[in-house]
């Protein structure tokens, strides 16, 4: 079975088909949030340390952290972003024991990731397009890391599920030209939406399918973005990722203070049998057994994680290369 190892100073999180859904805590991440955005840029980073607590408090198993933020004082990420990387991820790491994702498309910013970041993060990430391929990759070699492969190229993201199946083979062959293995390429097939694509759903579960049968690799996606444009998204992605786990994605970015979304993936990690004696949904139904007394889910998960532990799976300390 492919398994994709992700480490900390002391913890794992494993993606693989026979694991739980590995939840990518979203949400350290400035791209769409203007107040958190301008946070960073006045160093204020309170809103990122109570992000972090409290996604993996509500179930996250790795982080994505993103330091894209574009300053008026000077606007060249080049300059900016590499330092701002380094002291979210110092920051992060000092507060919870996840592994993280390092998320920029600066690739001096995943550099100082990579420099920083403790354990084995993953990587977020490369695209089919030749220039992406020869910077990210002799990265992801150099430092011996996992990372997510997202299905565009040269020629925009395609509409078509086989073009787009034919760009995550490609990196797939490119990363083993530099001596990646496939266990270490998390494809992104690529969410469409389903408001303005009415087939989105049917095609990204057989995208997975077909990663996993012909190209043998683990998945991920934006979540939400199935449901953009739509009304009540969260109903709508709250249905989508038990049926992409039954297709075989096997993690996703995504927010995990959602309690509708979380339900959902606790539920069908149970029913795909990646729940050894119910433990986790006999956990979590004393968070919604707690929110139907009048607790906030984030009150819950907290204080349910404070007096139970995560339940997730613990890890040796690793090393990784930093140069």
């Amino acid at each position: 079975m492919t398994r994709t190892v992700l480490q900390s100073a002391t913890k794992t999180a494993t993606i693989g088909f026979d694991e739980p859904f590995c939840v990518i805590g979203e949400r350290i991440n400035p791209t769409g949030r203007k107040k958190l955005a301008a946070e960073l840029e006045a160093g204020d980073f309170s809103t990122v340390e109570r992000d972090a607590v409290l996604q993996v408090a509500c179930g996250a198993m790795v982080l994505d952290v993103n330091a894209g933020v574009v300053y008026n004082s000077n606007p060249d990420p080049n300059i900016t972003e590499p330092p701002l990387m380094r002291r979210v991820i110092e920051l992060v790491q000092g507060l919870v024991d996840v592994p993280l994702c390092i998320d920029s498309s600066v690739p001096a910013a995943l550099e100082a990731g990579l420099e920083t970041a403790q354990g084995r993060p993953l990587v977020n990430s490369v695209t089919g397009e030749e220039d992406r391929l020869e910077t990210v990759l002799p990265l992801i070699k150099k430092y011996d890391v996992p990372v997510v492969a997202i299905s565009n190229d040269d020629t925009g993201i395609s509409e078509d599920p086989d073009v787009r199946f034919a760009v995550a083979r490609k990196i797939v062959q490119r990363a083993a030209d530099f001596g990646i293995p496939a266990h270490d390429i998390v494809v992104d097939p690529l969410v469409m939406p389903v408001g303005a694509m009415a087939t989105a759903g049917r095609q990204v579960f057989s995208l997975v399918r077909r990663l996993r049968e012909e190209l043998g690799v683990n998945t991920t996606c934006g979540a939400s973005n199935i449901s953009f444009g739509l009304p009540h998204r969260h109903g709508v992605n709250a249905a989508f990722l038990p049926m992409a786990i039954g297709a075989g994605m096997t993690s996703a970015i995504m927010n995990p203070v959602r309690m509708v979304e979380m339900e959902a993936i606790r539920a069908a990690n149970l029913l795909m049998d990646h729940d050894p004696n119910g433990g986790e949904w006999i956990r979590f139904a004393r968070v919604i057994e707690a929110v139907e007394q009048g607790a906030s889910f984030a009150e819950a998960s907290k204080d349910a994680s404070s007096t139970a532990g995560s339940g997730r799976r613990g890890g040796r300390r690793s090393r990784s290369a930093k140069g």
